[in-house]
């Protein structure tokens, strides 16, 4: 599981190069990152670019760090190039909920690979659904999905709440795109692992059926 595949040291060094542009050129910064107007008025590239681009070295590590835990775990069931594909379209799928959402709101900006580690981290849940990981502050380790359930539910909140100083709604996208690919890449989880394609799509459902209430 903790192999360090030649893809994942490539996305790897692209965020560390990008950021650290970013980090020594905010003309730079200000031109590639994610922001509702400036997608809106036509520079659509701000929606994959954004994901390079991190606010300091410890959110770059953060995110670094979790997709060295999960990424092998993708690249084990469907190989490389399929792995790229999770990470590329959960990357995408993170900024277009991020834009879905937050539409009427021009001065909204966020930046990170947070969407698309998370579509790496749910699908490598869906994958490996009996995985145990660990948590701060918890001392017993937990089943892989109870934690990605949580963690959606808790993105939920964070949208509602606008908590902190989050992409929430990117996380979220990102953990859809990661979902819906593992299930095109790999149907038969409908029938070996329906309980859980059930379960993790919970999470998904409520925050569609919130939105329609016009509740987030």
């Amino acid at each position: 599981m903790y192999d360090l595949h030649l893809a994942t040291v490539g996305i790897i060094i692209v965020n560390i190069l990008v950021t650290l542009r970013g980090f020594n050129d905010q003309a730079f910064f200000e031109r590639y990152k994610f922001n509702i107007a400036a997608i809106q008025g036509g520079q659509r590239e701000r929606a994959i670019t954004s994901g390079f681009l991190h606010v300091d070295i410890a959110h770059l590590f953060f995110n670094m760090f979790t997709l060295f835990f999960f990424a092998n775990v993708v690249i084990v069931w469907f190989g490389a190039l399929k792995f790229l594909i999770i990470y590329a379209v959960s990357l995408l799928a993170g900024s277009l909920l991020a834009l879905f959402f937050h539409k009427n709101e021009p001065y909204y900006s966020a930046v990170g690979a947070s969407g698309a580690v998370t579509g790496v981290l749910y699908a490598a849940i869906l994958l490996q659904p009996d995985m145990q990981l660990g948590i701060m502050f918890i001392p017993i380790p937990l089943p892989a999905y109870v934690l990605g359930i949580a963690y959606l539910l808790y993105s939920i909140y964070g949208m509602k709440s606008r908590l902190g100083n989050i992409g929430h709604t990117a996380h979220f996208g990102g953990a859809i795109g990661g979902y819906a690919m593992t299930l095109i890449f790999m149907p038969s989880l409908l029938v070996t692992e329906t309980l859980m394609v059930f379960l993790l799509a919970i999470p998904i459902i409520i925050l569609f059926v919130l939105e329609k209430m016009g509740k987030i």
